[in-house]
């Protein structure tokens, strides 16, 4: 039978064990995630300063990560997301994605723009997805990118739809006042928020049993006025809802 020490000491190992097990989790997806924001390929140095952990711990979690197919290295050993996030991807919110893709692609061919699907998750928007037009040069930007939903067009319409008490608790009051504005005309705008020289035009998508989403465009510059881009997202966005079945 074992002793009140014992007991205490195996509780607090196995404790251990899980925190360690916890930690290294939680700095693979946060290895990930720099990845998807940064939007290029990264050294391990990179990677390891961004973690704030030493070369070695972020050499392992990469080994780790590649053996999944999460992360690829080239042959000059820079880390980029590997092809096995795609399918990860893939099953987050699949009807979803697949009713705004062709709503997306044909906005993007009439706009000239890039467009997104960015769906809420906690205080983050992530891209799910991104459509480029096929007839003209256009910004590049990879579904699995994420920002803070008070930064960037898309973050801003997530927060026309959400209740000022679901808001971060960092967002100020010149934002708060810039929403309000936002909510009046109908959508959100930004310029060199997320990516810089990026401006960037989205109105909110609210379909029953979905994540809160947004409908954005973006590009180093604006094809036309913003309430006209806005008018087509505005159509983007009924087209997907009706694709949906909403």
């Amino acid at each position: 039978m074992a002793t009140p020490t014992e007991t205490s000491a195996g509780s607090a190992a196995s404790h251990s064990g899980a925190q360690a097990g916890s930690q290294t989790l939680s700095r693979g997806i946060r290895l990930l995630e720099v990845l998807a924001a940064a939007d290029r390929a990264m050294s391990i140095d990179e990677l390891a300063a961004s973690l704030g952990v030493h070369r070695s711990v972020a050499y392992r979690l990469l080994r780790t990560l590649e053996d999944h197919g999460l992360v690829s290295r080239g042959g000059s050993g820079l880390v980029s997301l590997g092809a096995g996030l795609a399918a990860l991807a893939a099953s987050v919110s699949r009807d979803l994605q697949q009713a705004a893709l062709p709503e997306l692609a044909e906005a993007a061919d009439d706009l000239g723009m890039t467009c997104l699907l960015v769906l809420l998750e906690s205080d983050e928007g992530i891209t799910v997805v991104s459509t480029p037009p096929r007839r003209t040069v256009a910004v590049s930007y990879q579904p699995g990118h994420r920002h803070s939903i008070t930064r960037g067009a898309p973050g801003k319409a997530l927060l026309m739809e959400l209740p000022d008490t679901a808001w971060p608790r960092d967002a100020s009051p010149e934002l708060r006042e810039e929403i309000a504005i936002s909510r009046e005309r109908g959508y959100a705008t930004s310029h060199d928020e997320v990516v810089a020289s990026l401006w960037s035009v989205a109105v909110p998508l609210v379909l029953p049993g979905q994540p809160l989403a947004a409908v954005a465009a973006i590009h180093v510059s604006l094809t036309r006025p913003e309430p006209e881009l806005a008018e087509r997202l505005h159509a983007a966005a009924a087209g997907i809802a009706r694709a949906f079945g909403a």
